[in-house]
């Protein structure tokens, strides 16, 4: 490895480091605009000018690559000198709008000026003036203030996967625009607002609306998918203004999705803020004492039978234990946390995990695809997905409706028909799986949510075992251990499925899944129904039942409901959620619940003592005690615990139905999305840029 002495201090840095990370690998600071760790080497706005001893002149340390013996100063009268003449050169043309930018105050440019700026110009020719792109809902431009970093257009490219941003002619006429000036097409396209350095690109449904040291800044966890990212919420009194992404290397990385930013303005609409009783056919406003002894007296006298309940999908796993507690009392067996009837659960913690983990996708060399979307199911799996295809040598193959992915695939059918060739090892890309390594496959709600899911399960963990998805850790030849690998992935696409499969919120014996429970209440057999936040069910199948819905807005559940309790939204509480790799992770509140609105887990431990069943903890230390007691899963925080492997799913007849798409729209998924107006513009934009591709190999 090259060793290099930087600023006096020596240092040695792995083949390939450029002379920048070396200079941060020996504590120097080195200013720079457009590099990124995580994007290709641009080299263009030298502002990360240092002096190389026996060099002519000042080198672009992002671009020159370390070698052995350098002498490199960052703080010498050269670098200086170079670095302030190019913050003088960047600032030529620059606008003074630093009061009116919605980057100030969070703007590179302005926090390095003060550092390398002139405290005036000498420049006395007219400024340059851009026009502005539209770049739709998303994107705010001012593309005046632009420096031409390309951080945007390299994101687009390479981590988005869009190629749908470029810069047109050159010199003193050079502009960043999108294609034909249409909107960025991407789930991912508002990261580009993180990375710009200027304000060029700024949020445009925050324009305006607040400045950074005006807001409490709270680290939290999105429930908007699966994935668990890791964001950090922004609010202003009880409004929550932005969320931002939080650094996480094996998750979300520092990157968020579309919705998971922009959902946030949902949170102040159709809030459900008291509680309701329906009377003489219409929901009155109540109080809690009266929304209480409404849903007791219609308990008095029912069976546990006759009971069930449903979780919805960004409910926290304090909540969902604490409903599962009351159930038990109350002898009810027919619980369930599958709104979409997903045949998962009940076998080995296995069968229900990304097992290969986010952070593991890199390590694999092929990828079979079976009944998902991944870019609109966990759009952050899927840039991960991108990020090892470009690495290349990497098959990726499709079985399931074909979809517009940002990478090339193969597709192999359409449903079940292919999947047992691929299982029988008549179908060609059984040889794909068979020469590789580490190969993995990724089944979605697509190909489970069926009346045959527990049969495509069953199909799809023989291909795991069959084609060396599933390897063991071992002992290599000096004795050490070597860890093994597990291929075998559910991607879900609800915040909560995995905690409620954790903790077996399921039917107990002789009860009810979901389509149990809305078949019971058509029927009358099931006479009460409690939804948990739970909106993505058939709620006109619920016939004569009486409905208690527990949720933050008034969507379909609470339409349908008899009683109606408020409950708090994910920003407003704090809970534990487990994302689709099993790692169990903390979001916090950030703002307090609306109006008479409480957290969940405090509204049916009220509950219980209301209907004579009081839960055994008064707070949520004492909840989450009992719940990790029950469940260790729960104790290992911001872990991946090692899931057993065992058998799963069962054996039977596939149908020939093609695997569906478990996502219409990616930009409205849950009540909070779907009471977005921002989602509501995303979905007008690009509704008709979301077509399927045809079959065949895609990119």
């Amino acid at each position: 490895m090259p060793k290099l002495t930087v600023d006096g201090i020596e240092v040695e840095v792995p083949p390939g480091t450029s002379v920048l990370q070396a200079c941060e690998a020996a504590g120097a600071e080195v200013p720079r605009f457009c590099y990124h760790d995580r994007l290709s080497v641009a080299g263009n706005c030298r502002m990360c000018l240092v002096e190389m001893e026996k060099a002519p002149k000042p080198i672009a340390s992002c671009a020159f690559p370390a070698s052995e013996g350098m002498v490199i100063h960052t703080k010498s009268e050269v670098a200086r000198k170079a670095q302030k003449g190019t913050m003088e050169f960047l600032l030529i043309n620059h606008p003074l709008d630093c009061p009116i930018c919605d980057q100030g105050g969070e703007c590179d440019l302005q926090d390095q000026a003060m550092a390398y700026g002139w405290h005036s110009s000498r420049y006395t020719e007219n400024k340059r003036a851009v026009t502005d792109k539209y770049m739709g809902p998303l994107i705010k431009t001012i593309m005046t203030r632009c420096i031409h970093c390309t951080r945007c257009v390299r994101f687009a490219t390479e981590i988005a996967g869009v190629s749908e941003m470029g810069m047109l002619n050159r010199g003193e006429n050079a502009e960043i625009t999108t294609y034909l000036e249409n909107a960025l097409a991407s789930e991912l396209s508002a990261n580009v607002i993180d990375l710009c350095p200027v304000g060029a690109l700024t949020s445009k449904p925050y324009a305006f609306v607040s400045r950074p040291w005006e807001l409490k800044k709270v680290e939290s966890i999105d429930v908007m998918d699966a994935v668990g990212s890791n964001i950090r919420i922004d609010a202003r009194g009880q409004e929550v203004l932005r969320v931002l992404p939080r650094l996480h290397e094996d998750i979300n990385e520092e990157w968020i999705s579309d919705k998971t930013r922009y959902a946030c303005d949902g949170l102040k609409r159709q809030r459900l803020d008291r509680p309701y009783v329906r009377r003489d056919g219409k929901l009155q406003p109540a109080s809690w004492a009266e929304a209480f002894a409404a849903i007791a007296t219609r308990l008095n006298g029912l069976k546990g039978s006759e009971i069930a309940a449903i979780a919805g999908d960004a409910v926290d796993a304090e909540s969902m234990y604490a409903l599962k507690r009351l159930m038990t009392a109350l002898g009810s067996p027919n619980i369930d946390c599958r709104q979409d009837g997903a045949r998962l659960g009940g076998g080995p913690r296995a069968g229900w995990l990304f097992n290969t983990t986010i952070a593991g996708i890199e390590d694999a060399d092929a990828l079979l695809l079976i009944g998902t979307n991944p870019r609109w199911e966990a759009a952050l799996v899927n840039a991960r997905i991108r990020k090892r295809w470009l690495r290349g040598r990497f098959p990726i193959g499709l079985v399931g409706q074909p979809v517009d992915l940002t990478y090339d695939y193969d597709h192999l059918g359409a449903g079940a028909q292919s999947l047992s060739e691929i299982a029988d090892g008549s179908h060609r890309f059984a040889e794909v799986l068979k020469a590789a390594k580490k190969p993995m496959l990724v089944i979605g709600s697509g190909a489970l949510a069926r009346a045959d899911g527990a049969a495509v399960l069953a199909a799809a963990r023989a291909i795991a075992e069959g084609f060396g998805m599933i390897q063991p850790d071992s002992v290599d030849e000096d004795g050490e251990t070597v860890a093994g690998w597990n291929g075998f992935n559910v991607l879900h696409s609800a915040a909560s499925r995995v905690a409620g499969l954790d903790m077996g919120f399921l039917p107990g014996e002789g009860g009810a899944d979901v389509a149990g429970i809305l078949a019971g209440a058509r029927s009358g057999a099931i006479k009460l129904v409690y939804l948990l936040a739970a909106d993505e069910i058939d709620t006109e199948a619920l016939g004569d039942a009486f409905v208690v819905y527990q949720g933050h807005h008034g969507d379909k559940g609470a339409h349908r409901a008899d009683v109606v309790l408020p409950g708090a939204a994910y920003t407003e509480k704090d809970g534990l959620y487990v994302n689709t790799e099993g790692r169990v992770q903390m979001g916090f509140a950030a703002t307090f619940p609306l109006g008479e609105a409480r957290e969940d887990w405090k509204i049916v431990r009220a509950l219980s003592d209301a209907v004579g069943h009081t839960l055994p903890f008064d707070d949520l230390v004492a909840l989450r005690q009992a719940l990790m007691a029950e469940y260790d899963t729960f104790a290992a925080i911001d872990t991946i615990e090692p899931a057993p492997w065992g058998a799963f799913g069962a054996a039977g007849a596939l149908e020939e139905a093609p695997f569906g798409s478990p996502i219409e729209n990616f930009y409205m998924t849950d009540p909070i999305s779907r009471a977005s107006k921002t989602m509501a513009e995303c979905t007008e934009v690009f509704s008709l840029r979301r077509q399927p591709v045809a079959t065949g190999t895609h990119g």
